[in-house]
This record gives structure tokens, sequence and C-alpha cells, in this order.
């Protein structure tokens, strides 16, 4: 076992616990539990949902994809960063001018159905499991590689200490430890990128003329087409990373954190200008491992190449730096998962149990009640489903879930916000196709079935592509139209001119 790795593992726990003891004395509503109170300023959510947004997808995931494949690799860094420009310019405003605690509070602001609440809460939860398989999934492999922890015992570590921060700490404790961990990961990453450099004298035409004879790729390494040999199935990942972040339940609830528009509009430039800096980074970081550490030895590791940045910061930096960045790479996934447990409980007791189940007249401590509940609940069905994809990259992991998200929410979100004759036919059939479409195709992929057992069954393939976005996607949207358009049901198209208002203004009523 590594002493000071496992001293550093219980120092992060350590700051967590008492960041979740601090803010369970001020969790005393349902507001402050989902929310905060809306009491964050502009720059306060900019850091946590750059916290969130830097996942163990990011950090781990991606620089072992760049490392293992070079410029395919890479498609995950630009994906996640362009994704912020749909996030901003069509989403962050309207959302939060119209919302209050969860995605369904915002589309029930024009449709005020139950079954609109159901679905979105529905489909809320499906996200949130399938991102956050992708995070214990990194945490079983890291804590194993360090501790030497069977991976089953690691993933219940992680998903016992992420439970206990909803549970008593509710948004305020999430926050914070997404805020402590993104600047702890922007300053490991810096550290391990300024090393990386100084190995090439600072020079980066030469650290890519050295990685062109570097790897067992040898001038491929930096050309596309080494993992993704298709260009539809290019084509359908960079969609569902470019679109999906729009439709992240976990994202999209930190827009409720702040007071007002005009600060989730600044939280989401700041998070872009902190995210954009990590992703040019995680080039270091790939480039470094494959040239410092090897294929070998990050296969060795770790099929999927999950554990390159930990055994690249062993490699230039000895057991400390080891320690330090495996350390913040435990921090990543602590925040991660403690804000997806928490939009998942959230959307179950507010939407579910609070206004479905109890319409609306559950009390203050019985609504937080039954969300501490349902953290129990969410935590419990992502370990279970943990146990069983260890083996999987978990940036592909979480690219699946983008795919999800862009093609079961975004449909219904712009719909909802831009088109006046979208009716509540229309959002259900959206959510429901883009939901059944994504999940389904998914099932009968590569990444489920495979000729020589290397997936999770042996088989062949019904569907050709790795990730579905490049079908389900416009499958969403085109089931919004349709489901629109063939339904009977009249609008109440002054019901869309006081959102197209309220989405835009913040103010309720039009005044003439």
């Amino acid at each position: 076992m590594n002493v000071a790795a496992f001293t550093m593992f219980l120092g992060i726990v350590l700051v967590t616990l008492l960041i979740t003891y601090w803010a369970s004395k001020r969790t005393g509503n349902a507001s402050e539990f989902y929310t905060a109170g809306s009491g964050l300023t502009g720059w306060q959510n900019g850091l946590a949902i750059a916290g969130d947004y830097m996942s163990a997808a990011s950090f781990l995931g991606i620089a072992g994809s760049i490392a293992l494949a070079g410029f395919d690799g890479f498609f995950y860094s630009i994906g996640f960063l362009v994704a912020y420009l749909v996030v901003l310019y069509l989403v962050a405003e309207p959302l939060r001018n119209l919302g209050k605690y969860t995605l369904a509070d915002m589309l029930a602001a024009r449709f005020d159905t139950k079954k609109i609440r159901g679905f979105a809460a529905f489909n809320t939860l499906s996200i949130s499991i399938f991102y956050m398989i992708a995070q214990l999934v990194g945490a079983g492999a890291l804590i194993k590689l360090l501790l030497g922890i069977e991976y089953t015992t690691s993933v219940l570590i992680v998903g016992t200490l992420m439970t206990v921060y909803v549970i008593f700490g509710g948004m305020h404790a999430t926050s914070w430890v997404q805020i402590v961990k993104a600047l702890l990961l922007m300053a490991g990453t810096f550290i391990i990128s300024v090393i990386v450099l100084a190995k090439f004298n600072f020079s980066i035409p030469y650290m890519f003329e050295y990685m062109s004879t570097a790897t067992p790729l040898k001038e491929t390494f930096l050309n596309p087409g080494v993992k993704y040999t298709e260009g539809l199935d290019t084509l359908s990942l960079t969609m569902g990373l470019v679109l999906g972040t729009a439709g992240l339940p976990h994202i999209l609830v930190r827009f409720f954190t702040v007071k007002d528009a005009k600060a989730a509009r600044s939280s989401v430039v700041v998070a872009t200008w902190i995210i954009g800096a990590f992703y040019v980074m995680t080039i270091f970081l790939g480039f470094g491992a494959a040239a410092f550490v090897g294929t070998t030895d990050i296969v060795s590791a770790n099929a999927a190449g999950n554990m390159a940045a930990p055994l690249l910061a062993q490699a230039l930096g000895g057991n400390m730096l080891f320690a330090f960045v495996s350390a913040v790479a435990f921090a990543t996934i602590l925040a991660v998962v403690a804000g997806l447990v928490l939009t998942g409980a959230s959307a179950f007791a507010h939407d579910f149990y609070n206004e479905i189940l109890r319409k609306g007249k559950a009390g203050e401590k019985e609504q937080v009640k039954m969300a501490r509940y349902a953290s129990i609940g969410v935590s419990v069905i992502s370990i279970l489903l943990a146990l069983v994809a260890q083996n999987l990259n978990v940036a592909f992991l979480v690219s699946l879930a983008f795919a999800v998200a862009a093609s079961a929410n975004l449909p219904v979100i712009l719909y909802t916000i831009y088109w006046k004759k979208f009716n509540t036919n229309g959002a259900i059939s959206a959510m429901v196709v883009g939901l059944i479409s994504s999940v389904g195709l998914v099932i009968i992929s590569p990444n489920v079935f495979s000729p020589d057992g290397s997936a999770i069954l042996t088989g062949e393939a019904l569907f050709p592509l790795t990730t579905p976005g490049l079908v389900s996607i416009p499958l969403g949207f085109i089931a919004g139209y349709l489901g629109t358009i063939l339904s009977r049901q009249k609008v109440d198209e002054a019901k869309f001119d006081e959102i197209l208002v309220k989405s835009n203004t913040g103010m309720d009523t039009i005044h003439r």
C-alpha cells in the first residue's frame, strides 16, 4: 500500500466530510437541499459547474483515450468543450428563468401536467444513473491500483461516501465539494502538464514530432481513424458530446443555484474558460502517458486506459506526485457522483413524490426526508450496475450518457422554449422515443455484443455504431414534431407568449 497516497486519500475524505458537516447546518428546507437556496454567485457556480463537468471521464478516461488512440481520443475533449456554446446560447438563461428545482419544473411552467413531470423525472433518473456508473467504474479502478483494495470494495466505499454527502449536506455540500475539487484538479493537471512540457524542452512542435514515432501506432497516432474508423461512428459520437451537455440533468440543475439569469450566464462563461483550459491540458496528459509510461503498462494497469494519468504522475514525479494526483482523481469522482445522486434524488422527491403523489402538498421537512431516502436508492442501483461494467472506458461510458441526454431531454427543452405549437403529446413523444431509442440502440450495439466476447456478451451486434446519437437524437426531435402535429390537442398560445417573455426576461407577466 502506498502510505502517502493513503494519507492524501484520508485528507480528501476528511476535508469533504468537514464541508458536509458545515453544509448540514445550512440545510434546513427543500430550497437549501435542492438548490443551496439559490445563494451561489456566478463565479462560485462556474467553478462548481466545472467541478461537476470535469469528471472521471475527463481526467482518467480522456487521458487514457489519447494515450492509447492518439487523435481519436481528443474527440472527447473537443466535444465536451464545444457543448458549452449550446448551453450558453440556447439553454442557461431560459432554464433559470422558468425553473425552480428540477428540469421538470421548467417544462411544467408551460405544460402543467403530471405526465410531463413524471416522464421528465424518469429521464433525469435514468441519465443520472447512466452517468454515475462511469464515475464509479473509475473510482473502483483507481483505488484498486493505488491501495490494492478489490474493485467491489472500492465501489462500495465511494458509494457510501457520496450518499453521506447528499443525505446530510444537500446542494450546499455538493457545490463546495465540487469547487474544492475543481481547484485541486486544475492544480494537479497544470503541474503534470508543465513537467511533460519540460521533458520536451517546452517545445510543442518537438513534442508532436517526438510522438509521431514514440508509440506502436507511429505516425497514425497523430491522425484520426485509429479508434473511430467509420466516419458515421465519429459523427455519432460528436453529436452526442456537443448536444448532450444541454440535456444533462446534473448540469442543468446548477443554474437553479444562482439568484437570476445574469448569474446563470456568468457562471457558464466562468465554467467554459476553466473547462477549456483543462481540456487543452489533456493533450499533455495523454501524450505524456504514451511517451513516458507506454501502452503496455497503461493497458496492464487497466485495459480501458483509465489509469494513464496517475501512472504518468508516478513516472514523472514519483510516489508523492502519484499520491497527489490519485487523491485528486478520487476527489473528482466523489464530487461528481454526489451531484448525480442529488440530481436523481431531487427528481424523485420533488417531481414524483411531492408533485405527483402528494399533489404539491408535501411539507419542507417531508420533501427533504424523502430526498434522503431517494439518495440511498439511487446510490444502491448505481453501485450494482457499476459492478458489471468495470472493463469499459469511463470516457466512453459518459459519452453514452451524453447521447441519452441529447436524445431524450434536449428536444423537449428546445421545443418548450422556442416552438409555439408544441404541445403535451409532442413533449411526451420526444422524451419517450429519445430515451428508448438511445438506450435500446446501446443495448444492441458493439458495446454489448461482439463476436470475440470482448464486450459484455458474445454475438453479432444488430446496430453497427458504438454510440447511438446519430440516430437517436434526430428521432427525439422527429418524435416531438410528429407527436405535436398529429395531435388534435389545442395549444394555449397565450401561455407560450407568457413563457417566451419569462424565459427571456424573468418576468411572470406581459406588461401592456
